[in-house]
């Protein structure tokens, strides 16, 4: 797959993790840079080295929650599209892209809650996190990306709308 042609379109080329523990509950993070802005973890894919979509979630879910005891047990069929505010497109990767095209991962988490380190990455993106029900993740999400988040829980059958 030529994961380097979605530059050509002004897509940032994306994963999302949806990350569930035993309770069935979802994790969250509060953004560091964006308090009571709270998401999912996600990330890019780092085209360069052509890393594979299921390597860039497992690397993302590290890199953001310290998170290594977790399974792939889904991943979305659809692409997820979603354009950044235009405040947000010019400050935020260089300026190039108009938002992100994702692939999204459902992982069930096997470890203890004292594996959780948002401080793995030399440049955290989260300053706190917890534990949700399905329908408490649409309540605390940035309005550009709820409609997202809404197929996401629906598509892996966490939440019916």
């Amino acid at each position: 797959m030529n994961l380097s042609a979605d530059f050509e379109k002004g897509w940032r080329l994306g994963v999302g993790i949806t990350l569930i523990n035993q309770e069935n509950k979802i994790f969250m993070g509060e953004r560091i840079d964006n308090k009571g802005a709270w998401q999912m973890p996600q990330g890019g894919v780092n085209v360069a080295i052509n890393e594979s979509l299921d390597d860039a979630a497992k690397r993302e879910l590290y890199e953001e929650t310290g998170v290594k005891t977790a399974k792939i047990i889904n991943q979305s069929e659809d692409w997820y599209y979603y354009y950044l505010p235009e405040n947000l497109q010019t400050r935020l990767w260089g300026g190039k892209f108009l938002g992100q095209k994702q692939k999204w991962f459902l992982f069930s988490f096997e470890g203890t809650d004292e594996e959780v380190n948002l401080q793995v990455d030399k440049k955290p993106e989260f300053n706190n996190w917890q534990w949700v029900n399905s329908q408490d993740v649409l309540h605390n999400i940035v309005a550009f990306k709820k409609e997202i988040y809404q197929k996401v829980l629906k598509e892996f059958e966490l939440i019916t709308l």
